[in-house]
């Protein structure tokens, strides 16, 4: 009798398990961000990936470049596997999964192909949340990204689109990273190391490539923590803008001191949330 009880209780514990096990999936987002090279995910949203890990939620960083171009000395396969290796280590510092596609970089271009790689992006990992490229950006692949994620918005939950993968059955939300409109602006105070330190794996980036273009490339230091300094650099406090909207959602003082944010805008070709779906999306925000 004593050993039935205890059978009994083992198995109602691993129910239990099972059951909680269960809910937390359920309750889990899932959120992929789309950007046009290696790094790109990194600084748009590198904080606020971070904190959705923190909370027990799963985010991908999809580029779709390979970033083979973005060098001023090496290009062609061997930057590539470069860049994919940085993007790699870079995943796992962020605790993110880290997707870059065979696209060359500088050529991208909105093919039904692409469109095609990008709604069984979004459907193998059952979004909750797509975060994409502004489709007025300064640079052709981000532009282009851009109207990737907006042409397979639709077809995401139609059926007969890509029918090797199954549809969704509903749309995601879809963001832009906005610091000028934004409507979502998320505190990375406390994430800002960790994202200096995650992006920091892009080496052939930011200490190369963009001191490169922008001139600074004698001022780059070799040590390790000076280089963190001097990546850490590349971040400024919030703009009026992106304060107005921390002001919406955080209590003051607290709104007034953040001095790291990151700041999402709802695509204008999304479905459009009310606030308490945008509190579920992004539920660092909960008081």
């Amino acid at each position: 009798m004593i050993i039935m009880r205890k059978r009994q209780l083992l198995l109602l514990i691993i129910a239990l398990l099972f059951a909680g096990m269960s809910q937390a999936q359920e309750n889990q987002l899932k959120v992929i961000v789309f950007g046009a090279h290696p790094d790109d995910c990194d600084l748009t949203t590198g904080g606020t990936a971070i904190k959705y890990v923190k909370l027990g939620h799963k985010v991908k960083f999809v580029s779709m470049t390979n970033g083979d171009a973005g060098h001023q000395s090496e290009g062609g396969g061997a930057l590539a596997k470069r860049r994919m290796a940085e993007a790699k280590e870079a995943g796992k510092r962020f605790g993110v999964e880290y997707t870059v596609l065979d696209n060359h970089d500088g050529e991208l271009m909105p093919t039904l192909e692409n469109r095609l790689k990008v709604i069984r992006e979004i459907r193998k990992w059952n979004a909750d949340i797509v975060i994409t490229h502004r489709s007025d950006d300064y640079h052709p692949d981000h532009r282009y990204t851009s109207i990737l994620v907006q042409d397979a918005s639709f077809m995401v939950i139609v059926p007969n689109i890509a029918p090797d993968t199954p549809p969704l059955k509903t749309n995601p939300v879809f963001f832009y990273p906005n610091s000028m409109q934004p409507d979502v602006a998320i505190d990375i105070d406390n994430e800002l190391t960790q994202k200096i330190y995650a992006a920091s794996a892009h080496e052939s980036q930011f200490f190369e490539w963009l001191p490169y273009i922008n001139g600074t490339l004698d001022k780059v230091p070799a040590g390790k923590e000076d280089r963190l300094k001097f990546l850490g650099g590349r971040f400024n406090p919030p703009n009026d803008a992106v304060r107005s909207c921390l002001k919406k959602w955080y209590d003051e003082p607290r709104a007034s001191k953040i001095m790291n944010a990151e700041a999402f805008q709802i695509a204008g070709f999304s479905r459009q949330p009310d606030k308490e779906e945008l509190l579920k999306l992004f539920p660092m925000l909960k008081k």
